[in-house]
């Protein structure tokens, strides 16, 4: 009976730790595609092989490792580098017209065949 449970436990130890290790990993590769290389144009980290590239793999690897979160690694990272590092910026005094352009864009392109029709 010792001898089952003890199997239980081992069985239940090592199925648990495996989806861990896949999010982790997981969130590693999320975080990586989000991040624009800044050695190679057009590539993210995660698609890049560059030294710059393998070099923040590992920064995000020990981070996560650490226990921070997706948010802590993106303040650190943009700190570290700029906010241009970031394929998704987030929304504030110096990306507002980023966000605003397509928008305005819209408005501005409905407007003239709105005005176009009405003639």
């Amino acid at each position: 009976m010792k001898m089952i449970k003890s199997t239980l436990i081992i069985l239940l130890f090592f199925f648990n730790l495996n989806p861990i290790k896949a999010d982790e990993n997981e969130l590693q590769n999320k975080i990586a595609k989000n991040l624009r290389c800044l050695i190679c144009q057009g590539q993210s980290v995660y698609d890049s092989d560059s030294e710059f590239a393998n070099s923040v793999k590992l920064v995000i690897k020990k981070k996560l490792q650490e226990g921070s979160s997706e948010d802590q690694i993106y303040n650190f990272l943009t700190t570290k580098y700029g906010e241009w590092i970031l394929y998704d910026p987030k929304f504030n005094k110096n990306t507002y017209f980023l966000w605003l352009l397509p928008l305005l864009i819209f408005l501005f392109g409905g407007a003239i065949i709105f005005k176009k029709l009405i003639k």
